[in-house]
């Protein structure tokens, strides 16, 4: 167990109360760790005594993380005019004395309001003082309300009522799916506000039992709580790299695709490894997968192959696009909450049997919208009549109606990409190719180096569409044009790798069929 002087001792340096300092580390809680410790008293218990075993947050997470306080700080203009209690530059007593002087002085919009009470700590998105008393609001970058969000209101109501600020009412501000952008951001339009106060009541009566119980496990050696499906749900949890290390490799947890095993059931049974599942208890998707993990076997339905092969045509297109990552403000006029805009492409172009490879990009600078110069170059690019062969048709197709709805007058063109586009995908997909490497896989980040083997995004410095995503918005924020330059050509290796890579995983195709041409 850790030394508690010392740690108080911290809690003195960060300038705590009083009220708070006498209290036991292993009492105070704040509202991330209460949520924490709702999902898993263990990783509760990790993140107070053992933080070091969290694992570092990626890039994409980071992203997330920031949108989010994006969105947070957008929303505060829904109640103009009010006064900040700011994270930095005051140590958390200090924001809870300036939070109580601007209570003072009758200020009626605080935003990150900061109390504390029964050796809790929380900041409040915005309380706003309306005509019938305080209203307490929480921002958040979903769609629509979920249950763990009632949990953090429910904490943050019981400190404040504690604290002599009761709550008249407690409302969620989410993102509106619908809105639309058309110019400067519309926040009343980008947010809708749900009254959740009867929710928040009725769960009161559990918030002391839930502190009560955390803090009583705190007091103890670190819990024995296994892994289970809580390990990922709400939140994916930072310590699953610690919890997880008994796991070996290939596990039951390795099972991929449709039909999969419920692995917590093999798991609860003490069936850990691959080789110990009984062959009986997998589909015929998973049985693939453990032997040719287990047993590096492979599987060709020849004539199922050939009709596929039989189905494309001349001239033939492998196409890609990467799109924006899924932001909760829109980056466009013209574009929804979370929309994939398309933003680049690569084409290789094959237009007959013995034609030369020929290979066409595109990569916007970011300047303005990219849709509509996106869709004019794609429109332009592809051959009439083209076989289009993408990794995931799905994906493309969707950006393509998306693109018809915001220029009806392409949409002809529109139609007829979406007619003639094809999925190299299917064969994986349906295991009608099924090499052991794929571990149960179809992405092609699984099938390339399988199949061939010369070829690897390992190089890359973006080697994959999230990536790709992050990288474009540096490129356009950056001032730097070294820098600019550098990105850019990453983004375009990284695409025209995809498409390149459909290439030889079809010609590949060709030779397991036809290996005497």
């Amino acid at each position: 167990m850790p030394n508690k002087p010392s740690v108080l001792m911290i809690f003195l340096r960060m300038g705590l109360s009083m009220e708070i300092t006498k209290k036991t580390y292993n009492q105070y809680l704040s509202k991330s760790l209460y949520i924490r410790g709702l999902q898993c008293h263990k990783a509760l218990w990790l993140q107070k005594y053992r933080p070091e075993l969290k694992t570092d947050v990626s890039a994409s997470a980071q992203a997330a993380f920031d949108s989010g306080n994006n969105v947070g700080i957008l929303a505060q203009d829904i109640f103009p005019d009010g006064v900040l209690i700011p994270y930095d530059g005051l140590t958390p007593a200090e924001q809870i004395e300036k939070t109580k002087s601007f209570l003072a002085e009758g200020t009626h919009t605080i935003y990150e309001a900061t109390f504390s009470h029964d050796a809790v700590f929380v900041k409040a998105d915005i309380l706003h003082k309306g005509l019938n008393g305080w209203e307490l609001y929480e921002v958040k970058g979903s769609t629509g309300l979920k249950e763990i969000y009632l949990d953090d209101i429910s904490l943050q109501y019981y400190v404040l009522e504690g604290a002599g600020i009761k709550p008249e009412k407690a409302y969620l501000i989410h993102i509106n799916k619908d809105y639309v952008r058309d110019g400067n951001i519309d926040v009343k339009g980008l947010f809708c506000i749900v009254d959740v106060t009867d929710k928040i009541i009725a769960r009161q009566g559990k918030i002391v039992e839930n502190l009560n119980a955390m803090r009583s496990m705190l007091q103890d050696n670190i819990p024995t709580t296994d892994i289970g499906p809580h390990c990922d749900s709400p939140y994916e949890c930072p310590f699953c790299g610690y919890c997880w290390s008994h796991i070996p490799s290939p596990s039951v947890f390795d099972y991929a695709d449709i039909g999969r095993p419920d692995a917590f059931e093999f798991y609860r049974q003490g069936i850990i490894k691959m080789e110990d599942v009984p062959i009986d208890k997998l589909g015929w998707r998973q049985k693939l997968q453990h032997e040719g993990v287990l047993y590096q076997k492979n599987f060709i339905d020849n004539s199922k192959v050939k009709i596929f092969l039989d189905s494309i045509w001349f001239p033939l297109c492998f196409m890609d696009f990467e799109t924006t990552y899924m932001n909760p403000i829109p980056f466009f006029d013209g574009t929804r909450p979370y929309q994939q805009v398309p933003f680049q492409y690569s084409l290789h172009i094959l237009d007959g049997p013995n034609s030369e490879l020929r290979h066409i990009e595109f990569l916007a600078d970011g300047s303005k919208n990219p849709q509509e110069e996106f869709f004019n170059s794609l429109i332009d690019a592809i051959p009439d009549n083209a076989c289009i062969l993408t990794w995931n048709k799905s994906f493309e197709k969707g950006r393509i109606k998306e693109l018809k709805i915001a220029f009806p007058n392409k949409s002809d063109n529109a139609d007829k990409i979406l007619e003639n586009i094809r999925d190299l995908m299917i064969p994986f997909r349906e295991k009608i190719i099924y090499f052991w490497q794929f571990n149960g896989s179809y992405s092609i980040k699984a099938v390339l180096p399988a199949l061939v083997p010369e070829l690897s995004y390992k190089s890359l410095e973006i080697s994959n569409g999230e990536m790709a995503a992050l990288a474009w918005i540096n490129m356009i924020k950056t001032d730097c044009v070294d820098t600019k330059i550098k990105i850019r050509n990453q983004l375009l290796k990284y695409c025209q790798l995809d498409t390149y890579a459909m290439v030889r995983i079809l010609n590949e195709m060709h030779k397991l069929m036809y290996p005497a041409e």
